[in-house]
């Protein structure tokens, strides 16, 4: 299958790949190393509790992207599993597509989301015509509004208290950018890359 380099600090390797279901013990892992950073937000890590769940979770993307819906992959660095980035809609023949990320700890600030999720929007713009590509989240997630920031998205609006996540009701901000809009940052970014 493929894996798409992505650059990591000085003697790393960083690689996106596929995250299918026979990788089901590799993600429980994952996530339990992460769970407890990765759910402060999301309800992700919560359905992947054992290995029948991280299976089933898996499983479900794989479903969904053989009947040209969301897709889901995973960020390597080192040889580990420590992140992903999906699309968590994909609707291409409405031109519209939601994406989003999450994150271990021992990965933050490395910049692997920004380009893992550079290259799903990339193929949704390029490839498949979509014309939205949203990114929806937790106000209080500074780290993935900086991501929806860095990518050069625009913030169409709050969604007040629309959220509930272990008891707690979070607004949800929406942000997104149009395939216009992309090709040019792609190119800006292009000139002085």
């Amino acid at each position: 299958m493929f894996a798409i380099p992505l650059k990591a600090r000085d003697g790393e390797t960083a690689e996106l790949r596929p995250l299918e279901p026979w990788r089901a013990a590799e993600f429980l892992a994952h996530m339990d190393r992460g769970r407890d950073f990765v759910g402060q937000f999301i309800s992700f890590a919560d359905r992947a509790a054992d290995l029948a769940s991280a299976r089933s979770l898996l499983q479900s993307y794989a479903d969904r992207q053989a009947a040209d819906g969301a897709r889901i992959y995973g960020i390597w660095l080192d040889g580990t599993l420590v992140g992903g980035v999906l699309f968590v809609s994909l609707d291409a023949a409405g031109g519209s597509c939601e994406v989003g990320c999450w994150l271990e700890p021992a990965a933050v600030g490395r910049g692997l989301v920004t380009q893992s999720v550079t290259v799903l929007v990339d193929w949704a713009v390029q490839v498949r015509g979509v014309h939205r590509v949203e990114w929806v989240v937790a106000s209080g997630n500074t780290p993935s509004v900086n991501v929806a920031q860095r990518l050069g998205m625009r913030r169409d609006g709050v969604l007040r208290q629309s959220y509930e996540h272990h008891g707690v009701r979070h607004d949800m901000e929406v942000w997104s950018v149009l395939a216009p809009e992309w090709r040019e940052l792609r190119t800006a970014a292009e000139g002085t890359g």
